[in-house]
């Protein structure tokens, strides 16, 4: 199985700044995509970050200039630093990952963590 897991969220104040993490694990072939999400309270799942192999990466505009994806392919992990943090940045992140699989098939998968919840209030 594939599994990925997100960490390194936290409270901090305006202005501050946070690393995410996103690991995934399991059979892996490649990683094509990792898209970062976040759902503040009461809001829909929206969407933050993307880094597709090969593409440059792109941001939503409200994260646009203060966020940066990174990718490791080596250890199969995604980054998110958040710089310039504020208080409308509140919200549960979560990673996506798509990529395939070694299993002789090289079948896709698409798989999601728990989530980490970041705070950004004075």
């Amino acid at each position: 199985q594939v599994q990925l897991v997100e960490s390194g969220g936290g409270l901090v104040q305006p202005g501050e700044s946070l690393r995410l993490s996103c690991v995934v694990s399991g059979n892996i072939l490649s990683i094509t995509t990792f898209t970062w999400y976040r759902q503040a309270p009461k809001k829909e799942r929206e969407w933050v970050a993307k880094f597709t192999s090969g593409v440059t990466p792109n941001y939503s505009g409200s994260v646009q200039g203060r966020f940066t994806i990174s990718r490791d392919n080596a250890k199969n992990t995604a980054y998110l630093q958040m710089n310039s943090l504020k208080p409308e940045d509140t919200a549960i992140y979560y990673c996506n990952a798509q990529g395939f699989r070694r299993d002789g098939t090289f079948s896709p998968f698409d798989v999601w963590g728990q989530g980490t919840l970041v705070t950004v209030s004075s």
